[in-house]
This record gives structure tokens, C-alpha cells and sequence, in this order.
């Protein structure tokens, strides 16, 4: 809690440009809920059969759940900095990438044999 989960149409088959990007999104996730990264949890799955606009090239779909943290003004920025990640990295246009939030209450998220609330 936070989670951050990247679905991308891109072949990221070198485990270390994997890494670097569920890294970088841990991190941005953190830093842009306020949470720390020990509770946050980021995922990336790859070669996702996707189209946006209608055209199968790159893109990717960001999907932000957590227990409080996020706002409009945390949202814009994650928007600006995982977007602006993912076309430097993955050279993804950002016009070719959509983010969600999602805000969940306490009791409607579990860890290590309980929930949040």
C-alpha cells in the first residue's frame, strides 16, 4: 500500500530494464504518496496485447491504488513523472500512456493476516 502495476505493449525481455523500471516506480510511488517504499508494492507485465487510439504501437497503461496520499495536485505530479519515465526508458509517447488512481479504504486492503483498518 501503495500499489503501482505497469501494463505495457513493449518487449522487456532484459531482466535489467525490467528492474530499472518496477524500481523507478516504486520509488516514484513513494515519494509521491508520502508512503514509504517499504510498504509499497510495483509490479511490471510486458508485451501486453494493447491498442490506444485505435494503433497497436507502444504503449502502456499505469494503474496507482493506495490508502490515502493521493489528491489532484499528487496525481498531476505522478502523471508528469511516470509518464516523462516511461518515454525516456521505454520510449513510450506520453499521449500513449494512461494512468488511474484509485483511493481504497483501510478495510478494503489486507497484509501479513490482517486488514488496514
Amino acid at each position: 500500500m501503495p500499489l503501482i502495476q505497469l501494463e505495457t505493449s513493449c518487449d522487456l525481455s532484459g531482466q535489467d530494464k525490467k528492474q530499472l523500471i518496477v524500481k523507478t516506480l516504486s520509488r516514484l510511488a513513494a515519494e509521491g504518496t508520502g508512503k514509504s517504499e517499504r510498504y509499497v508494492m510495483a509490479s511490471v507485465r510486458d508485451k501486453v496485447t494493447m491498442t490506444l487510439s485505435g494503433h497497436t504501437d507502444s504503449c502502456a497503461l499505469v494503474t496507482i491504488k493506495a490508502i490515502g496520499g493521493l489528491s489532484q495536485a499528487v496525481n498531476q505530479t505522478l502523471t508528469e513523472q511516470i509518464t516523462e519515465a516511461l518515454e525516456n526508458e521505454l520510449a513510450i509517447p506520453q499521449k500513449r500512456i494512461y494512468l488511474t488512481f484509485e483511493e481504497l479504504a483501510p478495510t478494503h486492503w489486507g497484509w501479513n493476516g490482517k486488514t488496514f483498518g
